[in-house]
């Protein structure tokens, strides 16, 4: 399987993002590369996600790696394949889904809450795990520990990581990078505002 690790590595933020449109995609994703945060997890959660990604590749340079969030099925994993996404991210894993990711030889990056989770993946080949939802699920301290009984794990924590939260991740010995949707807020109306898209990844990269 290819190594989610050297994608995880190429950036110390991955906004995780959710889009209403292209439009909106791939103006948000050039502000975004252009402060750089050069990975870009484009969640399915709209039913324009596919298109999104599709219209964000073919926009930022070649550098730009851009993969599909809440892949939770063989069907959305090759869906997102076929759209162009570099990289897989899902909130957790189920064996159809281990061995269909594992088949395409997808980067892919499975989420995991508990020891037991982390276990069952290290199991079925996955060395690279998004912690989610990394808040409640035990933060810092459940890292440190999951670090001391399986230090070849490496992981993204995900899930209420904020600005103030990051470096205190980034400073642990098994997290390559940490993902968040702190950088891309909605305002009243649901419009995003670019210029506060700007402001926030800036300081989100001289933070981490």
């Amino acid at each position: 399987m290819s190594d989610v690790v050297d994608v995880l590595k190429r950036s110390p933020v991955i906004p995780v993002l959710a889009f209403q449109s292209e439009e909106e995609a791939v103006a948000v994703c050039r502000v975004l590369f252009d402060e750089g945060l050069s990975v870009l997890e484009i969640t399915l959660r709209h039913d324009s996600a596919l298109s999104a990604i599709n219209a964000v590749k073919a926009d930022l340079p070649a550098d730009a790696c851009v993969g599909a969030g809440t892949v939770i099925t063989p069907y959305l994993a090759e869906a997102a394949i076929e759209a162009g996404a570099e990289f897989g991210v899902s909130p957790g894993l189920t064996a159809s889904l281990a061995e269909a990711v594992t088949k395409l030889n997808w980067p892919f990056l499975p989420g995991v809450a508990s020891l037991s989770e982390a276990m069952q993946a290290r199991e079925w080949g996955f060395r690279a795990l998004k912690f989610f939802p990394a808040n409640i699920s035990g933060g810092t301290g459940f890292l440190k520990a999951v670090n001391s009984v399986l230090p070849d794990l490496v992981f993204c924590p995900t899930g209420g990581v904020s600005v103030d939260t990051a470096p205190d991740y980034r400073s642990l010995p098994n997290v390559a990078t940490v993902g968040g949707s702190w950088i891309t807020p909605r305002g009243k109306g649901g419009a995003i505002d670019l210029a506060l898209v700007r402001e926030l990844a800036r300081t989100a990269v001289e933070a981490v």
